[in-house]
């Protein structure tokens, strides 16, 4: 059986209740396994191209507490967000509150509190027990749905699925980017008298190397060009980004020419994130089998690099020897890392699972990610490439003090 983090929301209702929270603004939530923060930055992106006020809770960070909360596409400031949480402990009174549920009170009233039109909020790791669902959204967006968490989630889709698909509301828009969803969404959707928009049926996209079109109920978009995000991954996310605004569209009008310029802009560190340099360093937050694989796609399909370095470091429970596995064909090099969390796996039990291929370099272990990278740069030709993913801690961690700069030895 799946543990429960809580057995219900009542706690953080209570204290929403005291705090008098409600929103204004439109509301769109965002839940899966993988896609969630690329669906919320694209979502921002053209929203904020067609002039509305956005404000964006989003997680987890990789530096910064304050990348949690965004309005107006960037971080609201650490003092502007102490009264926020001076707030929640007045309220919450004898309550008690996670780590997890105070933050996201604090952040949910200062976005509720600001002149805004749309809020996005992402759900964590579940969704019908996370504090987000304390908020009614006006329409949600289901990512993809893979196992993980199953500690708490349970270990297959169809349980998951069901778990996320909480976060719908009846007779609201329900959009599901998922291209084969668990039966269990849809079933609850159901049930509770969701608008499902489903990939195939309400809204679809397809494409070639140059460009790309959508259509969904009422509308149509050709000659689209492709987020500015990388992998083939995200014209799935995109589409269902593109479905909500449909959905949305007598309360947020949102014009052609902003989606083609919000596409074309969009941010987000750490998803396929590729800095120029020699060697060329990718970063991404893979940290899951179906994260990992679209990770191995986009790789393979860069062109050709002489040798990849990895720099892997990522928390106990994920399913490490399937992970590494799915990467071993594409590395050469291997640097395990420790993570400053008691949840991480240790760099030595990382390199047990990963012995070198002949010919290889043995996997090193490294006190934390920044030192794993500082040695992947030490064994790199400028020619060659460094890939850094797994946990938000590996890719915060080489991000602490900026983009790294990186200058390998040249050969004579």
């Amino acid at each position: 059986m799946p543990k429960r983090i809580d057995m219900s929301l009542e706690r953080v209702a209570a204290v929403r209740d005291r705090m008098g929270l409600h929103f204004e603004a439109v509301v769109v939530t965002v839940a899966g396994t993988n896609g969630k923060g690329s669906t919320c930055a694209m979502l921002e992106s053209i929203a904020l191209q067609a002039g509305w006020r956005v404000g964006l809770y989003i997680k987890p960070h990789l530096v910064h507490f304050e990348e949690r909360c965004r309005i107006g596409g960037a971080p609201v400031a650490a003092s502007d967000l102490a009264p926020h949480f001076e707030a929640v402990e007045r309220a919450r009174g004898e309550i008690p509150l996670t780590y997890f549920e105070f933050t996201t009170l604090a952040i949910l009233r200062a976005l509720a509190l600001a002149p805004l039109d749309l809020v996005i909020l992402e759900v964590g790791l579940g969704g019908r027990l996370d504090a987000v669902n304390i908020v009614d959204a006006d329409a949600v967006v289901i990512t993809s749905i893979d196992i993980d968490h199953v500690e708490y989630l349970g270990p297959d889709r169809e349980g998951i699925g069901l778990e996320k698909a909480h976060v719908m509301r009846p007779g609201r828009p329900a959009i599901v980017s998922d291209p084969m969803p668990p039966a269990s969404i849809e079933l609850h959707a159901q049930a509770i008298g969701a608008d499902l928009w489903r990939v195939g049926r309400d809204f679809g996209h397809a494409g070639d190397r140059q460009q790309w079109q959508w259509w969904g109920r009422k509308q149509r978009f050709s000659g689209l060009g492709f987020p500015a995000l990388r992998g083939a991954n995200q014209l799935i996310n995109a589409s269902g980004v593109l479905a909500v605004l449909e959905a949305l569209r007598p309360r947020l009008p949102v014009a052609v020419q902003a989606i083609r310029t919000g596409l074309a802009l969009v941010d987000l560190p750490g998803r396929f994130q590729i800095v120029p340099g020699q060697p060329t360093l990718v970063l991404d937050v893979a940290h899951n089998l179906q994260s990992v694989s679209a990770l191995a796609i986009n790789l393979d399909q860069m062109g050709f690099y002489p040798r990849t370095h990895a720099v892997f470091g990522a928390m106990a429970d994920k399913d490490l020897p399937r992970l590494l596995a799915r990467m071993q064909a594409l590395v050469d090099d291997w640097h395990f890392c420790d993570l400053p969390t008691a949840r991480a796996a240790r760099a030595q039990d990382l390199a047990a699972l990963c012995p070198a291929k002949p010919g290889q370099p043995a996997p090193q272990c490294h006190a934390d990610p920044a030192q794993a990278l500082r040695a992947a740069v030490d064994a790199a030709d400028p020619a060659d490439r460094i890939v850094v993913f797994g946990s938000f801690y590996t890719v915060g961690g080489v991000l602490k003090e900026g983009l790294p700069r990186r200058q390998a030895p040249h050969v004579g």
